[in-house]
């Protein structure tokens, strides 16, 4: 079982010892996947415990809680990622403005080294922690000299000659480069989440959708998408998405629709993951709900037919 801690302060998480990563993870692409599956060997080969810490917010959502950047995982999917990927336990630490003025010799004495019994600290290329950005992997190694664990930088994986990045990952998202996503995260891009109450409009227009709410997140792409949805049955299935604010009704804060093809039944309160396989169109305003249903219709034959073509994968 995978072991969830919250807080930067407490017992010993680990007292045999860890293998640790840190880093924000967003997307857990495959330049993440490398990270951590070095230090699960690392783990495996010396008998320790594999700890992955992140946090939530991430400390860029905190600093620029005015205009956030797109976010490509929430934290509930991050967690069973992260536990997929061969974690045993996972610091989604609470950024606050207590952790953003914890100097980088603290985060490593009283983290590290007293909460976790870290053995060897892995870490992305240009990761700097603690208050003002301080701390760097030169900090982690001349303090593991000290404190008597290693610390080292694990190699970028390239993709098209760049690296990859959560920042590249993002800007194929929003420009609807999905296979170009798709490489860089080794899995299909999907957005997971409970399935809560709407306005019921869809299903009075005859598209009836399954809601799911970013709580506040800001999503990293917009638009009506042909997807398949993961988490109703043994197999994904079919259906057309909208992730957007609504502007024919009015709406606001982004919600993700999804519309599921040829089926009937209560999805209030389940888990699904919806994979996007191609951008269908941009999000629009109708004059009224005889036009927005007109290009509902249209919407649902052109996903249809894209899906017709495609294979479901696994969500990333």
């Amino acid at each position: 079982m995978t072991v969830l801690f919250r807080d930067f302060s407490g017992p010993t998480v680990c007292p045999g010892g860890s293998v640790v990563c840190i880093g924000a993870f967003d997307g857990l692409h495959r330049g993440h996947q490398h990270l951590l599956a070095e230090a699960r060997a690392l783990a495996d080969a010396e008998d320790l415990e594999l700890v992955v810490l992140s946090f939530e917010p991430l400390p860029r959502e905190f600093f620029g809680r005015d205009n956030p950047p797109p976010r490509l995982i929430r934290a509930r999917q991050k967690f069973r990622r992260l536990r997929a990927l061969g974690a045993d336990a996972v610091g989604l630490l609470r950024f606050n403005q207590a952790m953003a003025d914890t100097s980088a010799e603290d985060f490593i004495a009283e983290l590290l080294v007293k909460r976790l019994q870290a053995q060897h600290v892995l870490v992305g290329p240009d990761f700097f922690f603690g208050k003002g950005r301080r701390g760097d992997l030169a900090m982690l190694q001349r303090a593991g000299a000290d404190h008597g664990f290693e610390a080292r930088g694990v190699e970028p994986q390239v993709h098209g000659g760049e690296r990859i990045s959560s920042s590249l990952v993002r800007a194929d998202l929003q420009a609807g480069r999905l296979d170009a996503a798709h490489e860089k995260l080794g899995a299909p891009y999907c957005i997971e989440g409970k399935v809560v109450r709407g306005q019921q409009l869809g299903r009075t227009l005859g598209y009836p959708t399954a809601n799911i709410r970013l709580q506040g997140r800001k999503p990293a792409l917009m638009g009506i998408y042909a997807t398949w949805i993961h988490g109703v049955g043994d197999a994904p299935m079919p259906g057309v998405s909208s992730l957007g604010t609504r502007p024919t009704v009015n709406g606001r804060e982004p919600l993700l629709e999804a519309h599921l093809f040829d089926f009937d039944g209560d999805l209030y309160g389940k888990c699904l993951r919806v994979e996007f396989v191609r951008k269908l169109r941009d999000e629009e305003k109708f004059d009224g709900l005889d036009a927005l249903v007109a290009q509902m219709h249209r919407d649902a034959e052109h996903a249809r037919a894209v899906l017709a073509r495609t294979t479901q994968g696994e969500c990333a």
